[in-house]
């Protein structure tokens, strides 16, 4: 592999490792919804308000992430929504990995 290939393929799995958790998880999905202010994600996450912004700041730094200060308040959304495509693929992974597993449960 060479050095521009492995670069890049680095930059990809830092992006992967971003997505790793699932609170970051959680929010990519809320914030598909539209976007949300911390207190509001704080809120739905149940986490305190340093924990959710700690995680809002790994996607934001992945590139994932926009954010808008507004008065005392800083609103986060998706800044690249074509992340919810490779979510979709990883629920398909999840899908054919169950049915494998029913199949195998069916035969024995």
């Amino acid at each position: 592999m060479d050095s521009h290939t492995q670069a890049r393929l680095s930059l990809q799995a830092g992006i992967i490792k971003a997505l790793a958790h699932p609170t970051r998880l959680f929010i990519v999905q809320e914030l598909n919804r539209g976007e949300r202010c911390v207190c509001q994600l704080t809120e739905l996450i149940g986490s305190d308000m340093s924990t959710v912004s700690r995680h809002l700041s790994v996607l934001k730094n992945a590139g994932i992430l926009a954010d808008d200060k507004r008065g005392n308040q800083v609103w986060y959304s998706l800044k690249v929504p074509c992340v919810l495509n490779f979510l979709g693929c990883v629920e398909t992974v999840l899908d054919e990995n169950a049915r494998e597993t029913l199949s195998l449960q069916n035969t024995e």
